[in-house]
């Protein structure tokens, strides 16, 4: 397979291209705890945020206009979170706690440490006095939002950080919408299943499976319906790729995607009426992957049986697709950049990913590797690099940084 017989000239193109021939989830379901689900509606707040005006420090709510440097102001009330405010008395402070109410007649916070605090009284420098300004330390009714502001739009995947912000907003129960069903297909005569503890030499057992599990549990918003090995037999795969597309919204597969005489999953993709939008792309590893679609919007993706290029494209393709389904709108994956150690790889003329661990001083050391086979630099990586085609090691750039994306 040479360079002009690829579809796709790099990664992000072909993800692009087989994303826009997805359906979207539209369904959906009312959960009470909705994290680490998709919002199908937009969340409002159900009442202005701050609630009313607040402090931001502790300290003392006073009337500015009333104080007079070096004299002893009187402490007279006391606002603490979670109580009403007190009254304010002229000519005196008000002891104050952050998130407390301000009291009404009250229109700045002075913080503790600008003071000089007694039992009954504090002392103000003119200094002080001169450094502050009406509304200093007052968080005002409604700045984060106003009863009725958007808080969380339709599409957001919700983290801990925003099922901080729908609780907060009454919102904890929401709508949402409903997972994303896949089903995963794995194939080869010589693979067992991970439970076999008696192995010919020629037998393999079954980590593509666990990966892809492993890889989709991670995520509440998928629900993986079925999971099913397969010997390479056409009929068999294309019965079973047909049920599949029955149950799921997408079906991942992994062997049988290349050339080979016992590579069926291309043909049964073709009886089934997916149709093709790349086979094979300038990538290593994982060069004969396959995408496709159905005339109903559903996924259907192909990947090299390799265990390393398994794992790898069903980070870099897969679950990104499915983000696509589930209806995330930031759907895309996001790397972080990372410097190598030492640039210990080869020039090749393909986008190629490299599995590498991160190490205590931030940077990346690739891991080393015998190839798509081993397990044991798998099992020992964080992560991969991406590399564009035909870097030189030799380069002083070679280290970067370059993409990085954690397991």
């Amino acid at each position: 397979m040479n360079a002009k017989s690829f579809a796709f000239d790099n990664p992000s193109a072909a993800i692009d291209a087989i994303a826009a021939q997805l359906a979207t989830v539209t369904e959906t379901e009312i959960v009470e705890n909705c994290h680490g689900r998709v919002l199908a509606i937009d969340v409002v707040s159900d009442r202005d945020s701050p609630a009313a005006d607040v402090s931001a420090m502790d300290g003392y709510a006073i009337c500015l206009d009333q104080l007079t440097a070096n004299n002893k102001i009187p402490i007279a009330g006391l606002a603490q979170a979670g109580s009403p405010p007190p009254t304010m008395v002229s000519n005196s402070v008000a002891r104050i706690f952050t998130g407390a109410i301000v009291p009404v007649d009250a229109d700045t916070v002075l913080k503790r440490e600008d003071t000089e605090e007694f039992a009954d009284h504090i002392r103000v420098s003119q200094n002080v006095l001169d450094q502050t300004s009406k509304g200093d330390h007052i968080r005002r009714v409604g700045e984060n939002a106003g009863a009725g502001s958007l808080v969380v739009p339709a599409g957001k995947l919700v983290s801990p950080a925003v099922m901080a912000t729908l609780a907060n907003f009454g919102a904890a129960t929401s709508t949402v919408k409903r997972q994303v069903n896949v089903v995963v297909l794995t194939t080869g005569d010589e693979v067992l299943p991970v439970t076999s503890t008696e192995l010919k030499p020629w037998q393999l057992r079954n980590s593509n499976q666990a990966t892809i599990r492993a890889a989709l549990d991670a995520h509440p918003w998928i629900k993986t319906v079925d999971a099913r090995h397969m010997k390479d037999d056409l009929t068999s795969l294309t019965r079973h790729l047909e049920t599949a597309l029955e149950e799921a919204d997408a079906v991942v597969m992994t062997g049988g995607v290349s050339k080979g005489d016992y590579d069926f999953v291309p043909d049964a993709i073709a009886a089934v009426g997916g149709q093709v939008v790349f086979h094979g792309l300038p990538i290593r590893p994982g060069k004969p992957i396959l995408g496709a679609g159905t005339n109903s919007g559903k996924l259907i993706l192909g990947l090299p049986g390799n265990p390393v290029s398994t794992a790898i494209n069903a980070s870099r393709f897969l679950v990104p697709l499915l983000r696509k389904i589930a209806g995330i709108s930031s759907w895309h994956s996001t790397a972080m950049m990372g410097t190598l150690q030492e640039a210990t790889f080869k020039k090749v003329p393909l986008h190629t990913m490299l599995l590498a661990r991160v190490l205590d001083d931030g940077k990346i050391e690739l891991t080393a590797s015998k190839g798509s086979g081993d397990l044991v630099a798998l099992g020992q990586s964080d992560g991969y690099v991406c590399l564009p085609p035909s870097v030189n090691p030799l380069d002083a750039s070679a280290v970067g940084p370059w993409p990085f994306f954690p397991w």
